[in-house]
């Protein structure tokens, strides 16, 4: 990994997508950022990313301007929206930002394209530390299909390679921990070149950044690749509080459990937890039940994906607040190790879903979901989760405690999931 210490538990925070879309501002992060210190960060959060678009001064909700005007630089690097990250004026860029979410003690993270702005080559701007031009190293055919503001770069220019270690050089200067590359990760195999060239300048420009690839889903023959350059990478599309994406979440991380690991982390996605799409109406919450939430997270943790909030913390009720700050479910995605699915099977008219993880500390971990369409019961034998003598099971999100002889009795909610440690 390079300059890059590799993580051993996988990333924690909040992403301003969900609840503002393109139109999150300073102040509304310094808010998100001061919550998150105060009530989440002794359990692990800390990461603060300001999503997409924070160089356009007109963003409005979720939806894009197409060729609109971004701010930028002289050296075609784009550049805080001054309207809306007022401490940004000067040149300072998010450096401000970022070191007051570093005196909370927590991680700064922004949300970039893959490519160089289209004005940039459209103006001809040049590139630090190259005598060639943003036209010159522009691969014009190689275009966002949902977003307009960039061009591919051809890694096989002069002054590609110069371009992205400028952009990763001033992201270090401001104080940047995490970058989510978008347009980028799904694109392969026909961006892979690019992708290696942005991972090798960022993993050279002197600060330890983690490296998210967006968006999914990513393409599993190309795992190898995703470890070799990222820390994480999307297995999906963007995930919204639906039960249709939730119930189809379970097949991705079947495919994709035996890639997770140390510094390398599928990733599920974002939480739209709590209060999102807050750029349309602040009364909007998560759609999701809370026996939804709880099957989200329990799937979350057990799989071991990248925990991303993605709804407004100060407007957290209590149900939300505990459902992330459990500490039992929260040390289950510190320490599962060799995390897969077990079995899928109907039992009494409802599918069933059952996960096991090893304990990286004692005992085993073991996930039971229901994904049908009413309450059950469900008895699973110790043997299907290759244990053979009794044990006690504690379930993580009640606490209750039980000896278990044989077989562990356990009583579901539609949607519901429950997760138990082992020993």
């Amino acid at each position: 990994m390079g300059k890059t210490e590799k993580m051993h538990t996988a990333p924690m925070g909040w992403n301003s997508w969900d609840c503002y879309g393109t139109a999150v501002d300073e102040q509304t992060v310094r808010n998100n950022a001061d919550y998150m210190a105060k009530h989440l960060k002794q359990y692990g959060w800390e990461y603060v990313v300001v999503d997409i678009q924070w160089s356009e001064p007109t963003a409005e909700n979720h939806a894009y301007h197409n060729f609109t005007e971004l701010c930028m630089d002289e050296y075609s690097r784009l550049i805080p929206a001054e309207n809306r990250f007022p401490s940004s004026a000067g040149g300072k860029g998010f450096a401000p930002l970022a070191e007051y979410v570093h005196s909370l003690g927590l991680k700064f993270g922004i949300h970039i394209m893959r490519g160089i702005p289209r004005q940039a080559v459209h103006q001809n701007t040049p590139i630090l530390g190259s005598e060639r031009t943003a036209r010159e190293i522009a691969k014009m055919s190689s275009i966002c299909v949902w977003n307009t503001d960039m061009y591919g770069v051809d890694p096989e220019k002069e002054g590609a390679r110069e371009y992205y270690d400028s952009l990763f050089a001033l992201y270090a200067s401001w104080g940047v921990d995490f970058i989510k590359c978008d347009d980028i990760a799904r694109e392969l195999p026909q961006e892979e070149s690019e992708l290696i060239l942005l991972s090798e300048s960022l993993r050279s420009c002197g600060r330890e950044m983690l490296l998210s690839l967006s968006p999914g889903p990513a393409l599993l023959e190309k795992a190898e690749l995703y470890k070799q350059t990222s820390t994480m990478w999307r297995i999906t599309d963007d995930f919204w509080d639906t039960w249709d994406a939730l119930y189809h979440m379970f097949e991705r991380a079947e495919k994709w459990c035996t890639h997770s690991g140390a510094g390398h982390w599928p990733d599920a996605d974002m939480l739209p937890v709590g209060p999102i799409r807050q750029d349309y109406d602040p009364a909007n919450r998560t759609n999701f039940t809370e026996d939804e939430q709880i099957t989200m997270l329990t799937l979350w943790s057990i799989f071991r994906s990248p925990l991303m909030i993605g709804g407004e913390l100060t407007g957290l009720d209590d149900f939300t607040q505990d459902l992330l700050t459990n500490a039992e479910i929260l040390k289950m995605h510190r320490l599962a190790r060799h995390s897969h699915q077990v079995w899928r099977k109907e039992v009494d008219g409802v599918e069933h879903i059952l996960w096991i993880a090893a304990s990286a500390e004692t005992g085993c971990y073991a996930a039971v979901f229901n994904t049908g369409e009413k309450d059950s019961q469900i008895s699973i034998s110790l043997r299907d989760l290759e244990l053979y003598q009794p044990v006690t099971a504690t379930e993580l999100w009640s606490g209750q405690q039980e000896p278990v002889e044989e077989h562990l009795t356990v009583s579901l909610s539609k949607h519901g999931a429950k997760a138990y440690h082992l020993v």
